[in-house]
């Protein structure tokens, strides 16, 4: 075992961002100044683009993106028994996800030991979701709150960390690392590229939120391969409303 965890503590979860605004031309004279601004660095290898022509990046940066879709999970039961529990927040409203996502955190936690755990969350998915709070004017969740706290302190668990086992220096995608686990990767829709396109030009976010939990899917499967436990099978998955 590479977490000692009770496993029925463990929430799971997965974000997908997009742009702000569906294009760089909509956005004001401030936040183009300000996207230019940013994208002069990303630009230093791309001699051939300009800020306009890399505008669908900005998604992954908090200060110019927005959370479209947080997708969560649970496990339940014994090993050989266990079952998977899905719940996604998403929507057009960014400040009514991240209310409703606050407070299911606030009644999940409780007063029992509760983790997080994402795929690079430490890097990514844990500041995004407390970056995009403050932004909107909103309390982060103690459980997301690392300021002040010790290490050892923090309940964050993240598979590429654990799967580094102390190297630093690679960036080993989800995808790949399931796949070398021998988990079946679902992606057999769309890519972490194509959420941008799929919810401002197609408008259909159900798609976004299915490839939201598929992610978390292979994330809890990877968890139990890193702890040495069977995998779910698709009768042990459930998606609540």
């Amino acid at each position: 075992m590479l977490v000692s965890y009770p496993i029925q503590n463990i929430l799971f979860l997965d974000i997908e961002t997009v742009p702000q605004y569906p294009s760089f031309e909509q956005l004001s004279d401030e936040w183009k100044r300000l996207w230019e601004a940013k994208a002069a660095i990303l630009l230093r290898s791309r001699p051939d683009e300009n800020a306009g022509s890399i505008y669908d990046r900005a998604g992954i940066y908090a200060e110019f993106g927005k959370i479209i879709c947080i997708s969560c999970g649970v496990m339940y039961g014994t090993e050989n028994k266990r079952r998977l529990v899905l719940k996604s927040f998403a929507g057009d409203s960014e400040p009514q996800l991240l209310k409703a996502f606050s407070d299911m955190l606030l009644k999940w936690s409780g007063n029992e030991p509760r983790v997080l755990c994402a795929h690079n969350g430490k890097e990514f998915d844990f500041p995004y979701i407390c970056r995009r709070l403050i932004i909107n004017g909103l309390p982060v969740p103690n459980i997301l709150n690392v300021a002040g706290k010790k290490p050892w302190d923090v309940n964050h668990l993240d598979t590429m960390e654990l799967w580094k086992f102390g190297d630093f220096k690679s960036y080993t995608s989800l995808n790949l690392l399931a796949h070398c686990l021998g988990i079946p990767t679902p992606k057999d829709d769309i890519d972490g590229s194509m959420v941008s396109q799929v919810y401002y030009e197609e408008k259909n976010l159900d798609r976004v939120v299915t490839y939201c939990q598929k992610d978390v899917v292979s994330l809890a499967q990877v968890f139990l391969r890193l702890n040495g436990e069977q995998l779910l099978t698709e009768t042990a998955i459930e998606v609540k409303e």
